[in-house]
């Protein structure tokens, strides 16, 4: 029979590394919550028509990425390939929008995209995103900015770097896109790229390829091109981020990949990775609850890849997260003893050890490497004679010292030693 294996560019993590996988994701949504931002739980697929609409049909992310399905019921769903979209939607559902404001919310969990499977690009990737809708504030765009940044720093990362620029609003933008769209009908661009230059001529600027960027080296820039309003708005944001501590460098070829984004958009890219060096960005999108049927509010986010976040720390070589599956390891030596640390295993877990046990008959030799591997720091080994005593062996598996200790002590000893 052949054996199964994971769908091709999903990673499967497992022990130990998962840990740090849950630790990046923690560390990252943590800052999120210090700034009072509420947790919303997404469908994991919603109706196609609203990424088309929200994210943008002339996008890659609409046109080539998404892993859309017609369910049994005969309607076109598709799984979310971003976040942004989704909260919008169930803001305006649920009538958050019409509460106070502005309404702070955070995600976190899978996102899915057809893309080449590549070293830190996946077509599963877990993400952990905020969303701040109904106040045009530039003092809010900084403060969504610099949440993604703590929690960067939270978790040791120090070589990646804050890439900001203002794409604009509906009163500069439609005048540049027509410099930019002469501009490009000049250069001799292949006919898809023409076709994308008539759409959405911005999307053509966050092309990779060198010949084309090569052409592109003299293409008129929107931040050249803001209004008024506009320009007093990035400055705002970057006097607040400087007031904030946040260091950041001014790329105005930055160009996200959504429609939606307008004003402040900004990516944090890590140069450890490769080619695929951008572990978060976002940006504001003042027209798109409008545009999904809501009243016309403004709003900021981000959305953070922790796939790609863990691929930095580790190229930084940072120890992220506890990777041990247990801090107690319980070694009973015959089936009496089992069924007593079966109990003192209960009751430690009650107390918040994380313990395991040796089951399936182990001797002592295998029970013991056993312990060694889970990763614990002590072994609480009993026998029958330690049982007559009513006490316990506690080895510390770090130096190999060993010491009796009472079963009613044993809880105190246990805490004492882990906090030492």
């Amino acid at each position: 029979m052949t054996a199964f294996t994971a769908p091709r560019g999903i990673p499967d993590y497992l022990p130990p590394e998962s840990a740090a996988l849950l630790t990046v994701r923690d560390t990252l949504a943590e800052a999120a919550r210090r700034a009072g931002y509420g947790y919303v739980e997404l469908p994991v697929f919603e109706d196609t028509a609203l990424f088309a609409r929200g994210v943008g049909e002339s996008t890659d992310v609409v046109s080539k990425e998404m892993y859309t399905f017609t369910d049994r019921g005969g309607r076109s769903v598709t799984l979310r390939p971003e976040g942004t979209a989704g909260v919008m939607r169930a803001v305006i559902e649920h009538g958050l929008d019409r509460g106070q404001l502005p309404v702070k919310l955070y995600y976190t969990g899978q996102f899915f995209r057809y893309e080449r499977p590549q070293a830190g690009r996946y077509r599963q990737l877990l993400q952990v995103g905020v969303e701040a809708i109904g106040v045009d504030d530039p003092a809010l765009d900084a403060e969504v900015i610099a949440v993604a940044d703590a929690g960067y720093r939270a978790l040791g990362l120090t070589g990646y770097r804050l890439e900001l620029t203002s794409l604009g609003d509906s009163t500069c933008r439609p005048e540049y896109r027509e410099r930019l769209q002469e501009f490009l009908r000049a250069l001799p661009l292949d006919e898809e790229t023409r076709r994308r230059a008539e759409i959405n001529p911005l999307r053509v600027l966050d092309d990779k390829r060198p010949e084309v960027r090569e052409l592109l080296a003299d293409a008129p820039l929107m931040v050249d091109h803001l209004s008024p309003e506009c320009r007093e708005h990035y400055e705002e944001v970057k006097e607040h981020l400087t007031g904030l501590g946040v260091k950041f460098t001014e790329n105005p070829r930055l160009v996200r990949g959504l429609d939606y984004y307008t004003k402040t958009a900004f990516e944090f890219v890590h140069d450890g990775l490769g080619a695929q060096s951008g572990i978060g960005g976002g940006g504001r999108y003042d027209g798109l609850m409008a545009q999904l049927g809501g009243q016309e509010l403004s709003g900021i986010g981000f959305g953070l890849g922790v796939d790609r976040t863990l691929l930095a720390a580790r190229a930084e070589g940072l120890a992220v997260g506890d990777e041990a599956r247990c801090e107690v390891y319980c070694v009973p030596l015959g089936q009496a003893a089992k069924r007593q640390l079966v109990r003192i295993a209960a009751a430690l877990r009650g107390a918040g050890v994380r313990v395991d046990l040796a089951y399936g008959g182990k001797g002592l030799k295998g029970a013991m490497k056993a312990a060694g591997r889970s990763g614990a720091r002590l072994a609480v080994v009993a026998g029958d004679r330690d049982l007559e005593q009513d006490e316990v062996q506690l080895k510390d598996l770090r130096d190999g010292s060993q010491r009796a200790v009472g079963r009613a002590e044993l809880l105190t000893t246990v805490k004492e030693a882990l906090a030492g």
